[in-house]
């Protein structure tokens, strides 16, 4: 007999997400009766979502409940499981995260993590999922685990163990898509390869690479990737990263460019170092500029959504989620890396910060092995910026604006561009022009306008680059290219099963 699983998704008005992560969980013929209660504070948005998701589970003839609330207790009441993918203050907040500090010269790729914009992000999101907390402990089942996707992770992960008393899991699929780079670089197939990547969320290093049982040597796993024309031109600062520490990390070469203060200094030279090809390679805002490109491409689309066949319930994606929870109701065993709160699992980190390792998941819970130290260079870049994220996570708690100073001060990439009274005065704009959504910090925001009408200081007049920076695109075009990439795509797929190389 199936067991009722109840699974609540707090932040579920994102199309995209929401509908893979209900595909994942109702690919598992044990959660296939589940209660999914979706939630949102947009109506329209929680509305659309959940006329997709309940078409896709009829046309799929499944028995699965869906339930759709603005009420976030109702939603939360008696579930097992939470998953947590809400992003405070939307664009608008996300909009000044990029652009005041690149007032200052700090250029951000993404700026959801680390830097200025993952740190204003964290003051933003910490304090609610707090509440989150709050209610899961007091509607929830006494048991329920969060699993939680919202950035920046490790900051929000660690708020919510230590101070929301919630079992928290922070879950990324940075690993899996690295893993997948090195796989192909060398050309192992997925049966035969195998890996271990330990460190901190978005900064995690590949220490061990096997295939077929047999360990790959880092300079064989360099030489490969090294020599791929498209790794060569999409990922200079990872590579560089691995030349000079012996270690390929994650994430991304936009996201890892803003953990460390080696490449995005300079403006003249930050071409250097990215790609514009994606917005994820590097370029400047780029992800704030996908955002807004595709703000209202959900809406457009909507009604050609609705015509078009519905989702098979086939195939799962990479993402951790469907995974834990099929691993803790049934007991199969699930390996994946998860973002958990750090028990000497690796020995020259700090003790209760959040560290991404690898762990197994089975009927018992979450088993989480120790590693032990890291290699000494790798272990230095995350420290500093565990310690950033250690007091973001102490001040957004507290609003306590002289720590978040502090942290932004230590911040590798503010610290190789901003003197410390530029830093002090563009976290006083930042806290200004993000108040709406920072309650913590109300008690701040006078002082702060009064620092800057009384000793506003010219910040150090830097020369952006325009060239590491794309424009907008309107909502039209974005929906033309991908129509044209779809069918592409459907070309491509009908070209190869008539492709008469491989008919018997």
């Amino acid at each position: 007999m199936k067991k009722t699983v109840k699974i609540t998704f707090i932040g579920a008005g994102s199309l995209g997400f929401t509908r893979r992560l209900v595909q994942d969980v109702l690919c598992v013929p044990e959660l296939q009766n589940s209660i999914l209660a979706l939630h949102d504070v947009n109506a329209h948005n929680l509305d659309m979502v959940r006329q997709i998701v309940e078409r896709d589970i009829r046309a799929n003839e499944l028995p699965a409940k869906v339930s759709a609330s603005l009420n976030r207790r109702e939603a939360l009441r008696d579930a097992d499981y939470v998953i947590c993918c809400a992003r405070i203050g939307g664009l608008e907040a996300f909009k000044t995260d990029i652009e005041i500090p690149l007032k200052y010269g700090i250029d951000q790729c993404v700026g959801d993590t680390l830097a200025p914009g993952g740190i204003m992000y964290g003051q933003r999101t910490i304090h609610v999922m707090l509440e989150f907390c709050r209610d899961i402990r007091e509607c929830a089942k006494s048991d329920a685990i969060m699993l939680n996707y919202s950035n920046p992770n490790a900051m929000n992960t660690w708020a919510c163990n230590k101070y929301g008393k919630v079992m928290t899991i922070g879950l990324c699929h940075g690993v899996q898509h690295g893993a997948s780079q090195i796989a192909k670089a060398l050309k192992i197939p997925s049966h035969e390869f195998d890996y271990k990547c330990v460190g901190i969320n978005h900064q995690t290093w590949f220490i061990e690479v096997r295939r077929n049982g047999e360990i790959v040597p880092q300079q064989e796993i360099y030489a490969a990737m090294s020599a791929d024309p498209e790794l060569r031109k999409t990922e200079k600062i990872r590579l560089d990263m691995f030349e000079r520490f012996g270690f390929y990390s994650t994430e991304s070469n936009g996201h890892l460019s803003e953990y460390v203060p080696y490449y995005r200094k300079r403006p003249s030279e930050i071409m250097n170092w990215i790609d514009l090809g994606s917005w994820i390679n590097g370029e400047t805002g780029g992800y704030l500029r996908v955002c807004l490109e595709e703000r209202n491409w959900f809406e457009y689309e909507f009604p050609e959504l609705l015509k078009k066949e519905a989702a098979k319930f086939d195939n799962r994606s990479h993402e951790h989620g469907s995974y834990i929870i099929e691993a803790l109701e049934t007991g199969r065993i699930y390996r994946g890396h998860f973002n958990v709160i750090n028990r000497h699992n690796i020995t020259n980190l700090p003790n209760g910060c959040v560290v991404e390792i690898p762990g197994y998941a089975d009927r018992n819970g979450l088993n989480m092995p120790v590693y032990g130290n890291l290699p000494v260079a790798c272990a230095a870049t995350c420290a500093a910026s565990v310690r950033v994220q250690e007091m973001a996570m102490e001040a957004a708690v507290h609003g306590d604006i002289l720590l978040l100073k502090q942290a932004m001060l230590h911040d590798p990439l503010t610290a190789a561009v901003c003197t410390p009274p530029e830093v002090w005065q563009m976290v006083d704009e930042m806290v200004i022009a993000q108040s709406q959504w920072l309650p913590q910090y109300a008690h701040c925001v006078e002082e702060a306008r009064k620092n800057l009408a009384d000793n506003y200081i010219i910040p150090g007049a830097p020369t952006l680059n325009p060239s590491t920076r794309l424009p907008i695109r309107n909502t039209e075009t974005i929906v033309r290219i991908r129509r044209e990439d779809e069918a592409k795509k459907k070309a491509e797929q009908i070209s190869e099963e008539y492709n008469p190389d491989k008919r018997l």
